[in-house]
């Protein structure tokens, strides 16, 4: 895993792709949050949050996480200071350890969201709910430091505000500790308020955003929920694309994005406040792009960082209807989607693996692809797993998890760190059409242009019921390795693939469990085994490969 320090190149070519006001922003947010972590008293003085007399949210609106809980614990099992998240298991101990030092960091991450305190609002025994979620809310507190540490990272205050706002009905109004939650809660808005990600942006500003919309509803400040939404409604014509995608390039931080606009819609709606007609309109769109882009098995497909976000969300979400045509082309996304018939589902990445100015969640993936035949995924990406930095984080941004071609052993997009990338392959769609009963799709990328001899790839799909075809053209000049990569999705048989190229040509199977190219990510924390075939060639340029694989089991 490089390191800056090991590396100023890297860093000195990462960086020149930021704008000097995301620089900025983000010297400004860790000098404050340094300040704030020493002198927690000093926020409300700098910030102040105005709250009115009737605090709460509007009794008609039910936001999404109501509908569809994000996953955690039960609420007996939190109760007793027991919580799994991402396949993780902990305890809190006794006393109750909220810091858990030892813990990955995106785990301690989600104990501080309170995604959980939705199982408390939903138990059958109010009563006991109630009383069980003071008593951890109150260690909580105690346990933690105003704006210090992982709880209060401006993401996860966002996170919890909303969860807190949330649940406050149901567990907490009425009681004896609603006066210092309400006080909590004025505090978190003044937090975000000072903090807004504007270094990052992407969908932590869009979080931090929804928060502030939900805190001013909750807290009876119209100003703020003015200017939030407002801040937000702006927000859209830089991240929700002509095609309706959203600009990280990420399916399921799309579906994420696309709750939090139809979360602050509906609120917004529930007040009389008026009807958000530009959140309307992305909320529409974006639903139009899910419904082309889900697999026949009604999730998505793992592309950049990405997890399967589960039957119950996207049901709440109410995307489109997939449309019935064998060819749809999400050009500003950067995706095209092939159905020939009832059987076969491609979808495949010729665009960029991001925003210029964010790319946390690249992969180095262009012109990668997922397949399903018969409703079944049967060419799958390697997922993700982790977002700790190290060997198994890098595997999964890297060119040769993901179902493309690999040269020199190089990543196309250089990936580096957790969230960094330097220099960005950009793809570019070169045609896209069906003859017949065959869809063709043409695409290449400049990701290896910085390599000696300056060698390119151009991909071609063929796709038909009966037939997939995927040819692999890889010009330049010079002696290279090429090697193109196809994970299959696990219990596939690698027996269903075959590649022709030159005589010398090497084939390879990569067993079911092998470490790293064995193993594909179904959700954070979880690995399952499966066989990948690649392809090399060592030889001078151009080289052509063609993988067919059989439709039929």
């Amino acid at each position: 895993m490089a390191r800056p320090l090991d590396h100023p190149a890297l860093l000195l070519r990462t960086v020149r792709h930021l704008r000097p006001a995301q620089v900025a922003h983000r010297v400004r947010l860790r000098a404050q949050r340094a300040a704030f972590a020493r002198v927690p008293a000093a926020l409300p003085v700098v910030v102040r949050q105005r709250v009115g007399e009737r605090v709460g949210w509007p009794p008609g609106f039910v936001p999404l996480d109501a509908i569809a809980m994000p996953p955690g614990p039960s609420a007996e099992v939190a109760a007793a200071g027991q919580f799994r998240f991402l396949e993780d298991g902990r305890s809190l101990g006794d006393p109750p350890d909220w810091l858990q030092a030892a813990a990955p960091q995106l785990w301690r991450f989600h104990l501080h969201y309170f995604e959980w305190a939705w199982a408390f609002a939903a138990h059958g025994d109010r009563a006991w709910a109630a009383a069980a979620f003071a008593r951890l809310w109150r260690s909580w507190r105690h346990g933690t430091r105003p704006a210090a540490g992982d709880a209060w990272s401006p993401y996860v205050v966002s996170m919890r505000a909303w969860a807190l706002c949330g649940v406050y009905d149901t567990l907490v109004a009425g009681g004896p500790d609603a006066q210092d939650y309400v006080a909590d809660l004025a505090r978190h808005a003044a937090f975000i308020r000072a903090h807004l990600e504007l270094d990052v942006g992407g969908n932590h500003l869009l979080k931090n955003l929804k928060a502030l919309v939900g805190l001013g509803v909750f807290l009876d400040d119209a100003v703020l929920v003015a200017r939030a939404l407002g801040r937000l409604e702006r927000e859209l014509d830089v991240q929700v694309l002509a095609d309706g995608g959203h600009y990280e390039r990420s399916p399921s931080y799309h579906c994420q994005v696309l709750g939090d606009l139809i979360d602050s819609r509906e609120l917004v709606r529930a007040t009389g406040r008026g009807d958000p007609a530009r959140l309307d309109d992305a909320v529409g769109a974006m639903r139009r792009w899910l419904g082309v882009m889900l697999m026949p098995d009604g999730d998505v497909p793992l592309f950049n960082d990405c997890t399967l976000v589960g039957h119950d969300r996207i049901t709440a979400l109410s995307p489109d209807r997939p449309p019935l045509e064998p060819l749809r082309v999400l050009e500003p996304s950067g995706y095209v989607v092939v159905r020939p018939d009832g059987r076969v589902h491609l979808v495949a990445d010729v665009g960029p693996p991001s925003p210029p100015d964010l790319p946390a969640h690249a992969h180095a993936d262009c012109l990668s692809f997922e397949l399903a035949i018969d409703g079944r995924r049967a060419v799958v990406d390697s997922g993700t797993s982790t977002y700790q930095a190290g060997a198994r984080r890098a595997y999964e941004r890297s060119t040769r998890a993901h179902n493309t071609v690999e040269i020199d052993g190089a990543d196309q997009t250089e990936v580096w760190g957790a969230f960094r990338a330097a220099r960005r392959a950009e793809g570019r769609l070169l045609g896209a059409e069906q003859t017949g009963d065959v869809v063709e799709v043409k695409a290449t990328h400049d990701g290896y242009r910085r390599l000696p001899g300056r060698p390119h790839h151009v991909r071609t799909w063929l796709v038909s019921a009966s037939r997939l075809e995927v040819r692999d053209d890889v010009g330049g000049g010079g002696r290279h390795r090429v090697a193109a990569w196809l994970h299959l999705a696990p219990g596939v048989d690698p027996a269903r693939v075959s590649v022709l190229g030159p005589e010398d040509v090497v084939v390879e199977t990569v067993a079911a469990g092998s470490a790293p190219a064995g193993l594909v990510a179904t959700a954070f924390g979880a690995l399952q085994p499966s066989a990948a075939v690649v392809a090399t060639v060592d030889g001078d340029m151009p080289v052509s490969l063609t993988t067919t694989f059989a439709l039929e089991p």
